[in-house]
């Protein structure tokens, strides 16, 4: 394996979407090489074909670059949209009246009506509510409902073509967060062997506890991620929390979710997702726009370094980004300049300092053990790297719940645990094959990997955690401190 750890480690992971820019001969293993460290395979796009073959892609291109790279499946979900245009295209007017009737045939929009694949928005929507139009480029009011039309007055009106999504300004949409072609595109996931599925607009923890139970077994290895963009995910604390508990990760969607509860309320919804999944120890995706304007700029906005930071400062375990890897002109480019931003982030101060779960009691041994080993790191001078042996992953995840400037170092039992912790936090996850050696070898072997892949040096401490039996779920009991260079039993 190439060696990746020639400079700073990032602790904030890169998630980057795949498409024709990725496609493109050589970008794939450079992007990776660039720091990617997840590959969403967005399924509102392409077919199953498509999605195989560039995972296929993906895991060679890893290989060769020699990094973990994870696979992240994003289902579509009840994404509502108007219909389509005679003419493409059509402006409306400030004040004119314009109907949404859902009977309409699909092709026969005009400057006065237009259809709508969601044949029950009449039934959620009643006069004074706004319709929210192309990601709230045009806002409709309702004035009456004669099913199945809905008949509204311009508010902000514009260019309107063909497909534009609608949203509920305060949400209200009664769409199952799961629809038959998202049932499709789960079995393909767990045929494919994506890592995490994305579930779009979940409402509630059922929604998640649904996409779970349809995985069945074939998706035991498959954490899922809950996209947060409805209003109702965020209208109290309750919600949001059940939402979380149910999911392995979040997504702070802030495209659908802006739209929904306005861009006043964006930025502060964003701080208490990232808070309450850090504190219910869930990893926490930041998305969206975040570095637009590098579609077809080589350099990105000083807005959009500001906000790559800020949610690097408030603690987001990744940030994610969609057509500017997708579709832009500079997807290399793009995630050199993400990294950039990450470590210059990362170096501040707030970023290391953490007061979680200081004040709190804890229930389970490894859960102990790992905060015990990050506290330890935090306070003790000379300490490089955390090296945690795991079976799950789940003593790396609680460990990274903690902010701190070094590397946690993930000695992974299996593929699939080390691909899921390549989206966490702070994590460095490598592989570590228990089987072929003696207990009393494997402490020696781990710090010997760290110093043959430049995260050591010869004086440096190392807090190592452990289970006494290895390879057991929740074993971890052990905590110890290794000085390198110290003879190591």
């Amino acid at each position: 394996m190439q060696n990746a750890f020639h400079g700073p480690i990032r602790r904030t992971k890169i998630v980057a979407t795949l498409g024709p820019a990725s496609d493109r001969e050589g970008v794939l293993d450079d992007m990776i090489a660039a720091g990617v460290d997840v590959v969403r395979l967005n399924f509102s796009h392409g077919s199953a074909d498509d999605h195989r073959r560039r995972l296929k892609a993906v895991r060679e291109a890893a290989a060769r670059v020699g990094r973990t790279v994870a696979a992240l499946g994003d289902l579509q979900g009840p994404k509502i949209r108007i219909a389509r245009f005679q003419e493409g295209a059509v402006t409306l007017e400030q004040n004119q009246p314009f109907v949404i009737d859902v009977s309409l045939e699909r092709d026969a929009g005009d400057a006065t009506q237009v259809g709508c694949d969601y044949k029950d928005l009449a039934d959620d929507v009643s006069p004074g509510d706004v319709l929210l139009l192309d990601d709230g480029r045009l806002e409709l009011e309702v004035e009456r409902v004669e099913a199945p039309a809905i008949h509204t007055r311009v508010k902000v009106g514009g260019k309107l073509s063909n497909n534009k999504g609608i949203n509920k300004q305060g949400g209200g949409l009664s769409a199952s967060a799961l629809t038959d072609k998202d049932r499709e595109d789960l079995k393909t996931a767990i045929d494919i062997g994506v890592d995490y599925l994305a579930v779009s607009f979940p409402r509630h923890g059922d929604d998640m506890r649904l996409a779970r139970d349809l995985l069945g077994e074939a998706g035991n290895d498959i954490g899922l991620v809950a996209k947060v963009e409805r209003a109702e995910a965020v209208a109290d604390d309750d919600t949001l929390d059940d939402i979380i508990r149910a999911s392995e990760a979040v997504m702070v969607a802030r495209g659908d979710l802006g739209v929904e509860i306005g861009d006043a309320q964006l930025i502060g919804v964003q701080k208490r997702i990232i808070q309450h999944a850090r504190s219910l120890n869930k990893v926490v995706i930041t998305a969206t726009q975040m570095m637009e304007s590098m579609i077809e700029s080589p350099l990105p906005t000083r807005a959009e370094v500001f906000d790559v930071a800020n949610a690097v400062l408030d603690g987001t375990d990744a940030v994610m980004l969609s057509a500017e890897t997708a579709a832009g002109d500079y997807p290399v480019e793009t995630i050199k300049a993400m990294e950039r931003l990450c470590l210059g982030a990362e170096r501040e101060r707030a970023a290391q300092q953490s007061q979680h779960r200081i004040h709190e009691g804890f229930t389970r041994v490894d859960e102990t053990v790992a905060l015990s080993a990050m506290y330890a790191a935090n306070h003790l001078a000379g300490v490089s790297a955390i090296v945690c042996m795991t079976a799950t992953g789940y003593t790396p995840l609680i460990a990274s719940r903690i902010r701190s400037g070094l590397p946690i170092v993930a000695l992974a039992h299996t593929e699939v645990a080390q691909r899921r912790m390549a989206l966490y936090r702070g994590v460095v996850s490598l592989p570590f094959d228990t089987l072929s050696l003696a207990p009393t070898e494997f402490n020696r072997h781990a710090v010997d990997n760290l110093i043959s892949l430049g995260i050591v040096k010869q004086g440096d401490h190392v807090i190592l955690t452990r289970g006494d039996h290895m390879n057991a779920h929740g074993g971890t009991n052990t905590m110890k401190i290794i000085q390198v260079g110290d003879e190591i039993d």
